[in-house]
């Protein structure tokens, strides 16, 4: 009598990964989920070779910009996409997080009217969105 093998099972499907345009939608909306404030996306294919969107956006407090850059990292994670480099997370001033194509910038306040990203990339072109969008 011969013995018979249970059938494989199949290794459970990984996501896969997005396009760079899916997944700065992803961020994008991520961003909106957590009430993220005057956000922005500057287009910077003909600008620098470092990246081709900044995502700019604050939050009201140190814990509500931890909050959003945690909620965009965690969201993209999901779907298959995992940023490249994080930066002052524990601090809550100054999110930056990388996913290459695209950098996420998620600011205090006080420090974004400080270091005028959009001021430096003046000519880039922009697409404000969530509430920003809505007040303009």
């Amino acid at each position: 009598m011969r013995s018979r093998r249970a059938p494989a099972t199949p290794a459970p499907r990984r996501p896969r990964p997005p396009g760079a345009r899916e997944a700065l939608e992803w961020a994008i909306a991520a961003c909106d989920d957590r009430k993220a404030v005057d956000g922005l996306v500057l287009d910077l294919r003909k600008l620098s070779d470092a990246t081709d969107y900044f995502i700019i956006v604050s939050g009201t407090s140190d814990t509500h910009v931890r909050a959003i850059a945690e909620h965009v990292v965690e969201s993209l994670r999901e779907r298959g996409s995992r940023a490249h480099h994080i930066e002052g997370l524990a601090g809550g001033r100054w999110v930056l997080l990388d996913f290459v194509d695209f950098v996420v910038h998620v600011f205090h306040p006080a420090l974004r009217e400080f270091y005028q990203l959009e001021g430096l990339w003046g000519d880039a072109p922009l697409r404000r969105f969530g509430a920003a969008r809505e007040a303009r």
